[in-house]
């Protein structure tokens, strides 16, 4: 009896040390892999000259005359694709469709349409990895260990560096615990090398035992998006409407995650303003889906930011340090100081940026307008200083069109002067910032400069017409007739009416 409860237990700490492996999903992966040069694994300038002068305008490398990316990882990228390949079966039945325009235009906030989001599912991205499992292996191995017909055998060798590019992909835990580690720092663990496959005399892992350890192991991302929707923690929001949050889903894993896996997901938000600067948001990666006539202020600074299928939108966002993604949007305004801003198939969007690098415009979009950035709280300064972000440069108006679609060149505007106004955020915080950094072009503030000449011009008219007490009273009457049919007409009144305050009190983006 004794000796099957120490049998017992010896499976249970061999159970713990093969810990668990999960996908890789942080969205600033793909940049830090794409632009990572290894010597041993590259695919120089001169042998693959299209793809690599793609990869420089793509992400504003343009200016270096020898550029290269790891082939393994690059070959990985590559490969995985295909999960969001169209499958003609499941476009006849509704749930894909090739062309980005052909979205519905009704507000679509139900919960099937968010599970079958597969950018959100990470149960979609594991079986997707654990099906293709054998030919990612493959993908990695050196010509002299594949067949005649390019497959593996049982005595196949996968070399060291093919397990650190697969680290790309996978990540993983040992005994449940809170820190993450590369696939191939666990795979190369002592205690791991007879499971992995890992011999100190070759350098090199054995295919069938690498890949039997990787499917034993290989499980949720308990960090993705899939696990906070499930059992993340609910936010608590400083400023919300009451009445209209039954649908939607805002919640955070950074109770559990560890720093770099921070996560903060807001899906289905209908008809709300939503408010928050904390701690909870600092360098999280920020998921936002499905957000339809919803003002929302994010007052702190985020590690990454993807918006997708939102509709009437405002969003103001405290400094993002990686990358701002939007995909599939309509009619959004996005007001950001972001290191990177690509956008994808959106249509009517505004977007008000500072940002170090060309702005990215890839496939499927129309009517895109570029602006400055025209706003400030009294964190912003300290928060930009957080994430390494200045106002110099700024390629705010200098947009790259990536993928140029039947020749056309107006898929952009930058914002004429006439259109511009600042933008006041209503919230009360504390800080230093007190105007907009780096602050305007001058033919935007020239701009602001005579409209403020105008408004001066209409006041002095108004009061040397020495109107009477009734008049000055039916003159009050009408202009604000006409100020509640403009806020009407153009939506805002809404935006107002959402910005009364509660009875807690008036410092809102606190929370």
């Amino acid at each position: 009896m004794l000796r099957a409860e120490c049998g017992s237990r010896m499976r249970e700490q061999r159970q713990n040390e093969r810990g668990r492996l999960f996908l890789n999903c942080t969205s600033d992966a793909l940049l830090r892999t794409l632009i990572l040069r290894s010597p041993s694994n590259s695919i120089s300038l001169g042998k693959a000259t299209v793809m690599i002068d793609r990869l420089k305008c793509g992400f504003g490398l343009h200016r270096f005359s020898v550029l290269s990316v790891d082939t393994l990882q690059f070959l990985l990228f590559l490969y995985i694709q295909q999960l969001n390949k169209v499958s003609l079966r499941t476009s006849l039945i509704g749930e894909e469709w090739p062309s980005p325009r052909s979205r519905s235009q009704s507000p679509d906030l139900t919960e099937k349409s968010n599970c079958h989001n597969k950018n959100w599912n990470d149960y979609s991205h594991q079986a997707f990895v654990y099906d293709h499992l054998s030919d990612l292996l493959e993908l990695l191995l050196d010509p002299e260990q594949l067949t005649a017909s390019f497959h593996s055998t049982h005595s196949s060798l996968v070399s060291r560096e093919a397990v650190v590019a697969l680290s790309f992909l996978i990540e993983g835990t040992i005994s449940r615990a809170r820190k993450v580690y590369p696939l191939h720092e666990l795979a190369l663990w002592q205690p791991l090398h007879a499971d992995s496959g890992f011999s100190k005399i070759s350098k090199t892992f054995s295919f069938y035992k690498l890949e039997t350890w990787l499917r034993s192991c290989l499980t949720g991302n308990p960090f993705g998006t899939s696990a906070c929707l499930k059992s993340g923690k609910k936010l608590a929001w400083a400023h919300q409407v009451e009445g209209t949050t039954k649908r939607a889903k805002i919640a955070c894993n950074t109770h559990v995650a560890p720093r770099m896996h921070r996560l903060v997901v807001m899906s289905q938000v209908y008809k709300q303003t939503l408010a928050k600067s904390s701690d909870t948001l600092v360098g999280a990666h920020v998921k936002i889906h499905r957000c339809n006539e919803s003002f929302i202020y994010l007052l702190s600074p985020l590690r990454s930011v993807t918006i997708e299928k939102c509709r009437n939108s405002i969003f103001v966002l405290g400094p993002v340090g990686t990358t701002l993604h939007l995909h599939s949007c309509d009619n959004v305004k996005v007001i950001a100081v972001c290191h990177r801003l690509s956008i994808s198939s959106t249509t009517a969007c505004v977007f008000h940026i500072l940002t170090p690098t060309r702005p990215l415009i890839l496939s499927g979009n129309q009517t895109v307008t570029f602006a400055p950035f025209h706003t400030h709280y009294p964190m912003l300064e300290d928060h930009m200083a957080r994430t390494g972000l200045a106002t110099v440069p700024n390629y705010w108006d200098n947009p790259m069109v990536v993928c140029r679609e039947n020749s056309d060149t107006s898929v952009f505007r930058l914002l004429p002067p006439c259109e511009f106004y600042v933008f006041i955020i209503p919230f009360e915080m504390e800080g230093d910032t007190t105007e907009i950094p780096g602050g305007l072009p001058s033919v935007y503030q020239k701009a602001l400069g005579q409209r403020e000449q105008k408004i001066q011009i209409w006041q002095k008219t108004v009061k040397e017409a020495h109107l009477t007490k009734d008049q000055r009273k039916q003159f009050q009457v009408l202009v604000e007739n006409k100020f509640y049919e403009w806020l009407i007409n153009t939506g805002h009144r809404q935006q107002l009416d959402s910005l009364v305050p509660p009875a807690a009190g008036s410092k809102q983006a606190a929370g």
